[in-house]
């Protein structure tokens, strides 16, 4: 039930953007033929209307609607009558005058368009009143004011994108490519490149508003893949630019993922670099590597304790001034919680869906990196992680679009020779796709993965799968 706000007043008298004309009419419209609703609805929430008696008169029509119930005059009255709001509203006389001097336009798009545009005026006055108040208060940090206000100014901003109910005739129409690329797979926009080529075949790469989980025990390599990856698609190579990648590690200095990166790709022992043992043709590689790192689009982000807000209103600055092409957050059991939560399974439930929804909400893959339970060390036979070990919560499970495992064998069996090097990326759960294992070369040393020969020969020399590209450039794009 909604509460009584002084918006009217506010907006009346001390002149907030507000039409009132256009909120009547929108109603009007509906009133008239209720079958309107579904495109009013699909773009104005109750909270849009700036009145007090237009918010009540819409919740009620929402209330019709939901029942399957016409909406109409009657239907309305009798609907606010048992709500007792009738008379909150200005009676029958005011409802019967909702169509008075109303235009006889084929459409109600721009009294729609009208009320959001006032309604997200107010938003961010609203908005900024309340960055004031925080200001002015000084209970809090800084920093932690400074993400709530971006955030908070950013989502008025998202609102604005929305996309109202559409019939397929318009979704169609509106896809990139229109008809002919809708019905035909191998025209449509690919999703972003990762170094592995299996990987790509069995996933199509990593799409926009997905997110990815990518679990494993201790030691398994899921920060070194997670940096892989992030380096592929971050740096720059003959043929490709590099797409911005936001980096946010809670455990590891931007400096240390610097370390791991630059010899990653340089093919350096990391020991060998700390201890300064190095000779000329490494000292090579890592001057030339250290040029690319220092050209590439990687973002680095160490923050200890960070959360969901400060993720999203970082990731929405770097949009806004550099692009985004892929998050890489790790990893998530590490995210700090504003306020009290009741358990930790609660709290990781938070993480793992504000981190789906921040995807959805940026149009770009997250990739969240997850420990898992001891589960698989104490299963005797196959070690191999399942979906019932990621841990704390069975909500990643249940809000990630993929979730990934790596395991190594040799960790288990390290008297086996056969099984050195040899790595599994397990995809458990794909929501659009097959679910598979692929077997990866794993370069302890240099903390790197990579394809295995006999993959690259299967895929032409290097050619990632799927697409007649060079070995340096990327064939898929979000």
């Amino acid at each position: 039930m909604l509460t009584s706000t002084p918006t009217d007043a506010l907006a009346l008298e001390k002149g907030l953007p507000t039409n009132v004309e256009a909120e009547k009419f929108v109603l009007g419209s509906v009133l008239l033929d209720d079958t309107l609703f579904a495109q009013v609805a699909g773009m104005l929430d109750a909270e849009d209307f700036a009145l007090e008696k237009h918010r009540r008169m819409f919740a009620r029509m929402t209330d019709l609607s939901e029942r399957g119930e016409r909406i109409e005059y009657l239907t309305l009255i009798d609907e606010l009558e048992k709500h007792g709001q009738l008379q909150s509203v200005d009676g029958i006389a005011y409802i019967a005058s909702l169509n008075e001097g109303m235009p006889r336009l084929t459409s109600i798009d721009s009294y729609i368009k009208i009320v959001k545009d006032k309604s997200l005026l107010r938003q961010l006055i609203f908005t900024s009143q309340g960055i004031i108040s925080s200001c002015i208060d000084e209970s809090r940090g800084v920093d932690e004011i400074l993400a709530e206000a971006e955030s908070s100014v950013m989502k008025v901003g998202d609102r604005q994108l929305q996309k109202g109910l559409e019939d397929p005739k318009r979704t169609i129409e509106n896809y990139p490519g229109g008809l002919q690329t809708f019905l035909d797979p191998s025209r449509r926009p690919k999703g972003l490149a990762g170094p592995f080529h299996k990987f790509e075949e069995l996933t199509t790469g990593m799409h926009g508003g997905q997110l990815i989980v990518i679990a494993a025990r201790p030691a398994m390599g899921k920060t070194s893949i997670a940096l892989n990856i992030a380096a592929h698609v971050g740096m720059e190579r003959p043929g490709y630019a590099g797409k911005p990648v936001a980096v946010f590690s809670l455990e590891m200095s931007k400096e240390s993922l610097l370390t791991r990166v630059l010899c990653s790709e340089a093919q350096v022992d990391q020991h060998r670099f700390r201890g300064g043992y190095l000779n000329r043709d490494e000292r090579g590689r890592l001057s030339r590597s250290l040029q690319r790192l220092v050209q590439s689009k990687l973002f680095l982000d160490d923050s200890a304790d960070t959360n969901i807000m400060e993720i999203s209103a970082k990731c929405r600055r770097l949009r806004a001034e550099h692009g985004l092409a892929l998050v890489v957050v790790d990893y998530l059991q590490l995210l700090g919680s504003k306020g009290r939560v009741e358990n930790r399974v609660q709290e990781i439930s938070a993480f793992s869906r504000g981190l789906k929804l921040l995807a959805k909400d940026l149009d770009v893959p997250i990739l969240a990196l997850s420990q898992l339970s001891r589960a698989p060390e104490t299963r005797q036979g196959d070690h191999r992680p399942l979906l019932s070990d990621l841990r704390d919560s069975g909500s990643i499970e249940q809000d990630a679009d993929m979730v990934c495992f790596i395991f190594r064998e040799e960790v288990y069996k390290p008297d086996r020779e056969d099984l050195h090097g040899i790595a599994e990326l397990i995809v458990s759960k794909q929501r659009n796709g097959p679910t598979g294992k692929i077997k990866l070369a794993f370069l302890n040393k240099f903390a790197k993965f990579e394809n295995l020969a006999e993959d690259l020969g299967k895929a032409g020399g290097g050619e990632p799968a799927g697409g007649g590209a060079d070995d340096d450039e990327v064939p898929f794009d979000i």
